[in-house]
């Protein structure tokens, strides 16, 4: 969860501002308290795996150590990126040479809100004298979405 804050907290924050439902799936049973000051809902990641409820997220941001360290994971994420309509980013210094030729750099510039809250969430996840730099950097594959829609992080 931490992992999460610190590395696309502003993104969520700033998606959710503009219209989209942000849901965050989450493994350890831990304050959820940190996602909900960004905006976002917070579910159970072995609750939404065993649930087939056939929607498909319009974007989607993970971290690449859970994508490369969980097999239930790296299946449902290898699923999107095969249907090509979700756009899809990831965090973290190694993405998995399987799907690294699909990603490219990406930057993400937050609102001083987005920096504002991710802080305050940064502080409530214990997180001590946390930076909060201006971007968020990303390896992003897919479409780009101008309108809002659902967001799911894991």
């Amino acid at each position: 969860m931490v992992d999460t804050v610190r590395n696309a907290g502003g993104w969520l924050y700033d998606q959710v501002q503009a219209g989209w439902e942000v849901t965050v799936l989450t493994r350890e049973h831990q304050d959820i308290r940190p996602l909900e000051i960004l905006g976002a809902r917070v579910v159970d990641l072995d609750s939404a795996l065993a649930t087939e409820n056939g929607l498909v997220p319009e974007a989607l941001v993970a971290s690449a150590e859970l994508y490369s360290s969980d097999e239930r994971i790296r299946a449902g994420l290898n699923r999107v990126l095969e249907r090509g309509l979700t756009k899809f980013s990831m965090w973290g210094d190694e993405i998995p040479a399987d799907i690294d030729a699909r990603f490219s750099p990406s930057e993400y510039c937050m609102s001083r809100a987005a920096q504002v809250f991710k802080r305050h969430a940064l502080v409530a996840a214990e997180v001590r004298e946390p930076v909060i730099a201006p971007t968020e950097s990303f390896r992003t594959s897919g479409f780009t979405a101008s309108q809002s829609g659902r967001l799911t992080s894991v």
